[in-house]
């Protein structure tokens, strides 16, 4: 996944889908989530179901630094085993997400994005309001533009 995704439902949507009492407040369209804006996920909160705001992006490993990350490719490493844990595990609803097409176009000289519709998982601290997607490997209408993509429910 690129770093960009899309939420355009209201929260009633996102309760009728998926349940939850509302922590997230009004919210607006989300035409385009960069990683560090904020965005709605379900996640469970004193044992009940809650929809609220978190932003995407965690700390990088100590020993890597670096900017936040988004996308979890290596879950077998050391730095992600207490974030895999079923109790920091959330939901993040999306209408789309966002892949470069692997070729320039010769048009605008630039890669064009391409949009899928999945309603992607996530994983997210209890406590912290940061979230990032676990990435697994990608479906055959995705691999010809990237070899991982966001889990997906269907």
């Amino acid at each position: 996944m690129c770093n960009l995704y899309s939420m355009t439902k209201n929260v009633d949507a996102i309760r009728k889908l998926f349940g939850g009492r509302n922590s997230a407040g009004n919210l607006p369209s989300l035409p385009g989530i960069f990683p560090d804006y904020p965005a709605p996920v379900v996640r469970n909160a004193d044992n009940e179901r809650e929809i609220t705001m978190m932003r995407w992006g965690m700390p990088p490993s100590p020993r890597t630094g670096g900017p936040p990350v988004t996308n979890i490719r290596n879950t077998s490493s050391p730095h992600w085993r207490g974030w895999l844990k079923p109790e920091n595990r959330c939901l993040v609803p999306a209408n789309s997400f966002a892949e470069y097409a692997p070729e320039t176009n010769p048009a605008t000289k630039k890669k064009d994005v391409v949009w899928f519709a999945p309603t992607m998982t996530g994983l997210a601290r209890r406590r912290l309001t940061i979230i990032r997607v676990r990435n697994v490997r990608a479906s055959r209408q995705t691999l010809p533009l990237w070899s991982l993509m966001p889990i997906t429910l269907h």
